[in-house]
C-alpha cells in the first residue's frame, strides 16, 4: 500500500466527497442537462458551459482559458458525449491546479533544515481563521510535534480567547501578551518562546480586520519584519484563509492580502457548505498560489491537506 493510500484513508475520502457534494450535484447535473441531445460541442453549448463554470465560481479568467481549451481539445479528438467531455474536463482542471504550484499533498508534515518553523496566518474575520489554526495544530501535535499558538489579534478579546480555547483543546503551548498590544510585538515574542521552549511549530495569528490596503499593508509588513528580525528567513509559511461559500468576495479578499504581503498558501473553509467549489480553481489560477489546506467539515479531524488527485478525482466520481 502506498504511503498516499495510508494516509488517505476511508473516513478522509468519504470526507471529502460529503465536503464537494454540493458542489458536484449543482455543476454536473447542469452540465448532462447542456449537453443532452447534442453530437457536438456548439456555440449554444459553451455558453451553457461558460455560465455554470461562473456560476460555480470558477472566475472569468479561468472559465475562458478552460472553454479555450475544450474548444481545441473537442477539435482534435473529435468526439463529444458526457463521458468525454467529463474527461476533457477532469483534465484541465488537473492541469490548472497543477499548473499554479498546488500540489499532490500527503500528509500533514513540516519542512526539514530549520526549527521552529514559523507560520503567519492572514484573513479576514468570520473565515474561520482561528479554528483552521486549531485544526493544524491539532493534526501537528498527532503528529509529536511542539507547537504554540501566537495571539497576535490584539484587538478582539474574542479572537485571543478561542485561540487559547483551541490552543488546549489540541495540547499546544499558547502565547500571549493581552489585549491592545502591538501585534508586531507579539509575533516577535511569539518566536522567541518558540525558540527558547523548542518548539517544532509556531503558528501565528494576526488581526481580521480589512482595514485599507495601505493600513493592511503596513500592518502586514511591520509583523513579517519584526519576525525576521527574531528568526531571520521567517515566516516560512503565511497561509491565507479563505471561506468558500462567499465565492467571489474570496476572490476579492485574496486579491487584497495578496496585495499587501507574500501569501504562499490558501487554506480554503467551509467547502461542504458550499455549491461554488470551483472557486479552488478561480483562486489557484489568477494569483498563482497553491492550495494548501481544505476543511470539508466542522469536526476537528476535518482539515485536509489539499491533493489535487483526490480533489479531481472525488469531483469527478
Amino acid at each position: 500500500m502506498s504511503f498516499f493510500k495510508k494516509f488517505f484513508t476511508r473516513e478522509k475520502e468519504e470526507d471529502l466527497n460529503k465536503g464537494l457534494e454540493k458542489t458536484k450535484e449543482s455543476f454536473f447535473s447542469q452540465v448532462t442537462k447542456a449537453i443532452a441531445g447534442k453530437s457536438t460541442v456548439d456555440e449554444e453549448f459553451l455558453d451553457d458551459l461558460e455560465q455554470i463554470l461562473i456560476s460555480a465560481d470558477v472566475g472569468l479568467n479561468t472559465t475562458v482559458k478552460i472553454i479555450d481549451r475544450l474548444e481545441a481539445r473537442v477539435a482534435r479528438d473529435k468526439y463529444l458525449n458526457t463521458a468525454g467531455l467529463n474527461e476533457i474536463l477532469r483534465d484541465e482542471i488537473s492541469d490548472i491546479l497543477a499548473e499554479n504550484h498546488t500540489e499532490d499533498l500527503e500528509d500533514f508534515l513540516l519542512p526539514e533544515g530549520h526549527k521552529p518553523h514559523i507560520v503567519l496566518v492572514v484573513g479576514v474575520n468570520g473565515v474561520g481563521k482561528t479554528t483552521t489554526i486549531g485544526k493544524l495544530s491539532h493534526q501537528f501535535k498527532k503528529k509529536g510535534k511542539a507547537v504554540v499558538l501566537g495571539a497576535g489579534d490584539t484587538f478582539r478579546a474574542a479572537a485571543s480567547d478561542q485561540l487559547k480555547i483551541w490552543a488546549e483543546r489540541s495540547g499546544a503551548h499558547f502565547f500571549t501578551k493581552g489585549m491592545n498590544v502591538d501585534p508586531a510585538s507579539v509575533a516577535y515574542e511569539a518566536v522567541n518562546y518558540a525558540i527558547h521552549e523548542n518548539m517544532d511549530l509556531a503558528i501565528i495569528d494576526t488581526a481580521g480586520r480589512l482595514h485599507t490596503k495601505k493600513h493592511l499593508m503596513d500592518e502586514l509588513t511591520k509583523i513579517r519584519k519584526s519576525i525576521d528580525k527574531r528568526m531571520p528567513g521567517a515566516p516560512h509559511e503565511t497561509i491565507l484563509v479563505l471561506d468558500a461559500t462567499t465565492g467571489q468576495n474570496a476572490i476579492e479578499q485574496a486579491r487584497r492580502f495578496t496585495e499587501a504581503t507574500e501569501v504562499t498558501g490558501i487554506a480554503l473553509t467551509k467547502l461542504d457548505g458550499s455549491a461554488k467549489g470551483g472557486v479552488v480553481l478561480g483562486i489557484s489560477d489568477q494569483f498563482k498560489i497553491p492550495i494548501r489546506y481544505i476543511a470539508v467539515g466542522e469536526g476537528i479531524e476535518q482539515l485536509q491537506v489539499f491533493n489535487r488527485k483526490a480533489f479531481v478525482d472525488s469531483l469527478f466520481r
